[in-house]
């Protein structure tokens, strides 16, 4: 049970762990992957930390995704054994690095393109290299960041390309539906993950009437990965914000605020009329609204006294933040300079990435975990 004692030990701002709801959003993706014959990758990028990603390992998942390279070295030297950089890289000394660092340790590295300089660069080195690289080709569903239209004919190009090189293994199409943050619904957001399921369904059925095997079919973003209905053709779900949750996908409504297990805990250091003024300003809860211009009305946090965490006749809206200042409008309620706040972010995976470690908070008390990758953007 948490009690005042317990607050008073940590210094803030902290971000906060819930091991309890942790372990239950791994349990039920990890179940999720399970009952529909899926393999689970998970994107670490959200998380960062080698903990719960060991933690994921444990319970059933196929390998790690992540976003950079940096992020791959951390999870690669630390015995990681398939990991899926979900990034284009195009970049001579990054591939270095990579191929380098998996040299002799028997890591299974995939990497994606959606470029002829990509294919090509990944071919230059990993032939220099004298090592094999697993390549997907990125297929844009509807986010329109990266990857290639479904209907573009340079998919069966490059995957031809890719497929005929001695140093590269075609290993299919991997998508990422990030506009599912715009949905409004459960309802939306399954309509969205079936467009991204048929999608790439038909990019694999075009592939393979071409003569090219295409073994894997990914798919990623966690409100359609819960949203979904059908599994049917696609291989590999790889959510990355499942772990932690935050209101985005409980605006969406693929999940509960009580399902969400990361939270930033702040201490009221001045008050006025409107604002109680908190420790944990952008350096710590993030200046992030939402992801992808898609924004709430939630500004940039749901706050509560802290022993008083989610109680909905307490809660106030984190309404402006600076640098190392949290405005929370103080909505009719009255607390002491001193005072503990625990907020809700909008977005947890850049909370998470500002932060060097993690203060969890187990059943026994509470622990510390690095966020072994923070900052790692190359």
């Amino acid at each position: 049970m948490l009690t005042d004692t317990i607050f008073n030990e940590v210094e803030t701002p902290a971000v906060l762990l819930d091991e309890t709801r942790l372990m239950a959003n791994l349990r039920a993706m990890q179940g999720l992957a399970d009952r529909h014959g899926v393999a689970l990758r998970p994107h670490a990028k959200t998380h960062k930390s080698l903990e719960i990603g060991r933690r994921q390992a444990g319970l059933g998942a196929s390998g790690i995704t992540v976003a950079t390279v940096d992020e791959a070295l951390v999870f690669l030297r630390d015995g990681f054994k398939s990991i899926t950089v979900a990034r284009p890289v195009v970049s001579s000394s990054k591939w270095d690095r990579l191929l380098t660092a998996t040299k002799d340790r028997g890591t299974e590295l995939r990497v994606v393109a959606d470029s002829k300089e990509g294919v090509q660069v990944a071919g230059e080195r990993a032939a220099a290299h004298g090592q094999a690289v697993g390549m997907f080709l990125k297929v844009d569903v509807g986010l329109h960041r990266c990857g290639l239209l479904p209907g573009d004919p340079r998919i069966g190009e490059l995957a031809g390309t890719i497929h005929d090189h001695a140093d590269l293994d075609f290993r299919g199409i991997l998508s990422h539906a990030g506009h599912v943050y715009a949905a409004k619904s459960r309802a939306d957001a399954a309509a969205v993950a079936e467009d991204e399921r048929r999608a790439m369904v038909a990019v694999r059925d075009a592939l393979l009437a071409d003569g090219l095997p295409v073994p894997e079919v990914s798919v990623g973003a966690t409100p359609a990965v819960l949203a979904t209905e059908r599994f049917e053709g696609i291989t590999e779900i790889r959510p990355g914000n499942y772990v932690f949750l935050d209101l985005l996908p409980v605006r969406v409504g693929v999940a509960r605020i009580t399902d969400v297990a990361l939270s930033v805990l702040a201490t009221v250091i001045s008050r006025n009329e409107g604002y109680f003024v908190t420790d944990a300003g952008s350096k710590t809860l993030t200046s992030d609204t939402g992801v992808h211009g898609m924004t709430g009305n939630q500004g940039f946090g749901l706050a509560y006294p802290a022993l008083g965490f989610l109680d909905s006749d307490r809660e106030m809206i984190v309404e402006k933040v600076s640098e190392e200042h949290g405005m929370v409008g103080r909505n009719g309620f009255d607390l002491s300079i001193g005072s503990k706040i625990r907020m809700v972010p909008v977005h947890s995976c850049p909370v998470a990435n500002l932060a060097r470690s993690y203060v969890v908070l187990t059943s026994d008390g509470i622990e510390s975990w690095p966020v072994d990758a923070a900052g790692g953007s190359r």
